[in-house]
């Protein structure tokens, strides 16, 4: 367990926090055309994507030999070598042609997400709170599927990269979760203004 660390790297990354304030800020006024049923279908989608991302990172780590040991190929074993997992310290040794491809993956996801916002709404301002809402909703199962799958991250203060572009971001994992977290409740606080019948 690291100690903890109340900034994430690069310091960019630390202006997060700012979105789901300034977010709200601008729904209070306007309110969200966003009705409980679509928050509902777009978090159903969010949590399986959620666990499918973390299901991939669990097989990066054992293809890539981050799993020293890895034999038996039980759920125990994986468990137990995620441990000594350190995600932060990963990213250099990672081969550069998985590199290439992990880096096409996160574009693909960040891509998936706006799609299903694109898809959610008509206006921007709900299209801005779905992909919120999507993103939000995936990140925290992503932590939830990793910690229920191969019980990493083993506390909120182990360091991870949450993203490889245009630099890896690095913060201990309750900061992303934390994130996510002041996001969800931005959406959920935000005025509900009356939708089109049908919606």
């Amino acid at each position: 367990m690291g100690q903890f660390q109340p900034f994430a790297h690069p310091w960019w990354v630390n202006l997060l926090l700012i979105v789901p304030a300034a977010s709200y800020i601008l729904w209070r006024r306007k309110g969200l055309e966003l009705t409980l049923r679509k928050k509902l279908v777009i978090a159903a989608f969010a949590l399986a994507f959620g666990f499918a991302e973390a299901a991939v990172v669990v097989y990066l780590r054992a293809a890539t030999g981050l799993l020293p040991g890895y034999t038996d190929h039980t759920l125990a074993e994986l468990r137990r070598l995620s441990s000594t997992y350190h995600p932060a310290e990963s990213a250099a040794p990672f081969p550069p042609s998985l590199l290439t491809i992990e880096l096409l993956r996160e574009a693909a996801t960040m891509l998936m997400l706006v799609c299903t916002a694109l898809l959610a709404a008509p206006r921007t301002s709900e299209r801005w709170a779905s992909f919120l809402w999507a993103f939000a909703t995936w990140d925290i199962a992503y932590y939830a599927a990793l910690w229920a799958t191969v019980g990493w991250p083993r506390s909120l203060t182990e360091l991870d990269v949450l993203f490889l572009v245009p630099v890896p971001w690095v913060a201990q994992v309750w900061y992303p979760l934390l994130v996510s977290v002041l996001t969800l409740l931005a959406v959920s606080m935000a005025k509900t203004t009356a939708t089109t019948p049908g919606t």
